[in-house]
């Protein structure tokens, strides 16, 4: 039987408190609201309780941030996409930010199993005077138990309307994509963190978020293989590719600290769930 489940959540000022209220159908929730940083930025933990997807499986999430809201989402494990028999299972995500809303989405990996046929769509629209940090973090079957991405597909949408577009097909056969200098080397992990203003960032601020981004870059071990770049003034984005996603991970949780201070003058603060 396949499982189609929605989860909405909207974030709104109760006096100088951020609140969220969500309303759902089928398996997705979200768990109590925590203020480790104070009344002015709301964390919260999106569950699955399933723990993963098989081909017919749909899940829909709408973030809607109001404006002047700071809201923070991640997940306690991975998304997982198991084999399918032929039909395809689903995640789509879509982000709204209010005016001068800020969200940070870090959900952990979409963990994709041999014979997988999945795909992950995520469509963000920031308005002006609002930022967002995010994450996608792909794992290709799971080596290190042994278990390959030998066979099946996976795609890869993420999206700022008229702005930013990044569409991928990864079919785990094309050994030409899977290990060739111009492809993915070899690696099993395709990770990215991108920051994205509603209005476009000034010249000596973009700077300021490439060189630190690469002074960071450059002390990360080798063994993996990390870019920012800046497609326009609305976005910053770094792109990794790893043999595993702990590498990747560490460097993108390090990036985004050093963004978030540098953009909102917070210092950093890890969602309490990645210390366990």
């Amino acid at each position: 039987m396949a499982w189609q489940a929605n989860l909405d959540l909207k974030y709104t000022l109760r006096g100088a408190r951020v609140v969220v209220h969500h309303e759902h159908t089928g398996p997705l929730r979200v768990l109590q609201s925590l203020y480790p940083e104070g009344d002015s930025v709301c964390h919260n933990v999106l569950v699955h309780p399933p723990g993963g997807l098989v081909g017919g499986d749909t899940l829909d999430i709408q973030v809607h941030v109001g404006a002047g809201c700071h809201g923070l989402i991640t997940t306690p494990g991975a998304t997982r996409f198991y084999r399918s028999e032929g039909p395809w299972a689903m995640q789509r995500t879509r982000l709204l930010l209010e005016p001068n809303a800020r969200l940070e989405w870090l959900p952990m990996e979409a963990l994709c199993y041999n014979n997988c046929r999945a795909e992950n769509q995520l469509t963000m629209d920031v308005a002006a005077g609002a930022e967002l940090i995010g994450w996608d973090i792909t794992a290709l079957g799971l080596p290190q138990a042994q278990l390959p991405f030998e066979s099946g597909i996976f795609r890869q949408h993420i999206e700022v309307p008229g702005i930013w577009l990044e569409r991928a097909t990864l079919e785990a056969s094309d050994r030409r994509l899977r290990n060739s200098p111009a492809g993915l080397r070899g690696n099993n992990c395709i990770a990215s963190l991108f920051l994205v203003s509603g209005t476009p960032l000034e010249r000596q601020a973009l700077e300021n978020l490439l060189e630190a981004t690469r002074d960071r870059i450059a002390q990360h071990p080798s063994g993996a293989w990390a870019g920012v770049t800046s497609p326009n003034p609305h976005v910053v984005v770094l792109r990794m590719l790893a043999p595993l996603t702990e590498p990747a991970s560490q460097l993108l949780r390090a990036v985004r600290d050093i963004w978030r201070q540098q953009r909102w003058q917070r210092g950093p603060c890890a969602p309490r769930l990645w210390a366990m």
